[in-house]
């Protein structure tokens, strides 16, 4: 299946979904005239049409004009619209599912069986093509499908396939690790305009230098630790500066902040499997 011919299906389209889609017309993989996205109002759809993408208030019509279809729903609208699109999906779809929270196990019992899915994980970089996104396969989906959307995500950023018990880490560790970035970021530069620097100049250095230390780990594949250790010098600047970062508890509480994430990213997870999971029966059981 070629990627130019594809046709691509977002049944939602909110902040995750037009990041990605984003990235993906900035790579080129995907004409605007091949994204079709749906949501029950123009409030988000409006922007999709500015790309140039066809929208829809119609969920069933991205079934039926799209290949690959993108589920990015809110987490407690999805089972209402499983249980809308469920009749249209056919054995040519791919279902690829963005939703948090919500197992492979869980879509396939819900969609008709032998469906294709697949689930991932993306963040937000995606929008300036340098995101990080890990996705799953379900038993259905093969290597054919697996490719293919690794060919699509990776026009977004690092793409990797992993087992489906790394997703929560992956969101505490990217998801959030956004975040914990752009504070260590703003940190970074409130300490050089504390010495001097005008706060646009400041912001700007240190976002240059996260990306070129990022850029130094992705291109040598050297350990975090054996690149800190080449920038210190005795008794220079840097392990000065490394020690009050020591001192200050800096490796430990962002481990912490990967671990909380990760757990309440499970825990999060689990209520949702637990809230809805079993009200809707499968087809199997509905034309039983």
């Amino acid at each position: 299946m070629e990627t130019v011919e594809l046709r691509v299906g977002f049944v939602g389209a909110g902040r995750m979904a037009g990041g990605l889609v984003r990235g993906l017309l900035r790579a080129g993989k995907v004409p605007a005239s091949s994204i079709l996205a749906s949501a029950p109002s123009d409030k988000n759809l409006d922007a999709w049409r500015e790309l140039g993408c066809w929208t829809t208030h119609c969920n069933l019509e991205v079934l039926q004009e799209s290949t690959l279809v993108i589920l990015a729903t809110k987490p407690h609208v999805l089972p209402g619209v499983l249980q809308e699109i469920r009749p249209a999906v056919g054995p040519h779809h791919i279902v690829v599912s963005l939703v948090a929270g919500v197992t492979l196990q869980t879509l396939q019992r819900l969609l008709p069986s032998g469906t294709k899915v697949l689930r991932i994980m993306p963040n937000l970089p995606c929008v300036v093509r340098a995101g990080a996104m890990v996705f799953a396969r379900g038993s259905d989906a093969g290597d054919e499908e697996a490719a293919l959307l690794k060919n699509l995500l990776s026009s977004c950023g690092l793409c990797e396939e992993v087992p489906e018990s790394y997703i929560n880490i992956h969101t505490g560790l990217s998801g959030s690790g956004v975040a914990y970035v752009y504070l260590f970021a703003e940190a970074l530069a409130e300490g050089a305009v504390k010495m001097g620097m005008p706060s646009g100049l400041a912001s700007r250095i240190a976002a240059q230098t996260l990306l070129g230390a990022a850029k130094m780990m992705l291109e040598t594949g050297e350990h975090p630790a054996k690149l800190r250790g080449e920038v210190c010098t005795p008794g220079g600047t840097t392990i000065h500066g490394l020690h009050q970062l020591e001192k200050g508890a800096l490796r430990a509480t962002v481990m912490n902040a990967v671990e909380a994430a990760t757990n309440r990213a499970r825990s999060m997870a689990e209520d949702k499997e637990q809230g809805w999971g079993e009200d809707l029966p499968s087809p199997a059981e509905q034309e039983g």
